[in-house]
């Protein structure tokens, strides 16, 4: 008998797509939470989009567990995608996506995983920049009636 009593680990998978961002990966990947609270494994995913300067070697200098190297320039929403299938192959229950040059602050990535651990929210997106006339937007997960 499977006794499935046991809450199931959950992965989470950063993906960083990359284009030619060898100046700024190290610092990005460096800054990348090791542990988060109610998430059993991180692995980082680089999606390099064809990239012609040392960004692969960036990453694999810098030991992420995956690299996925487009022959050519197809743009981030093609690299976005190929992410998102492999992170779903690897079984990922979050799959947050940032910038290689660091643009998206890592110190916020606990927080806006908390939200999905917690199961208050199914997607969560992140605003660099809201500036001072920005409305909470708490309607996207909480609240709508259909």
């Amino acid at each position: 008998m499977i006794n499935d009593n046991f809450p199931k680990s959950k992965i989470l998978v950063i993906q960083i797509p990359c284009y030619n961002e060898s100046e700024t990966l190290s610092k990005t990947l460096s800054e990348l939470p090791k542990n988060l609270p109610g998430i059993d494994r991180i692995i980082t995913l680089i999606i390099d989009d064809g990239s012609t300067d040392n960004t692969i070697q960036v990453a694999l200098q810098n030991k992420v567990n995956y690299v996925i190297r487009l022959q050519k320039n197809h743009g981030l929403a093609k690299a976005f995608m190929v992410g998102v299938q492999f992170a779903l192959s690897l079984g990922a229950d979050v799959i947050l996506n940032t910038d290689a040059d660091n643009q998206y602050p890592s110190k916020y990535i606990s927080e806006l995983v908390k939200h999905i651990v917690e199961n208050q929210a199914e997607v969560v997106i992140g605003n660099r920049n809201p500036g001072k006339n920005f409305l909470a937007i708490n309607h996207f997960s909480r609240g709508a009636s259909s």
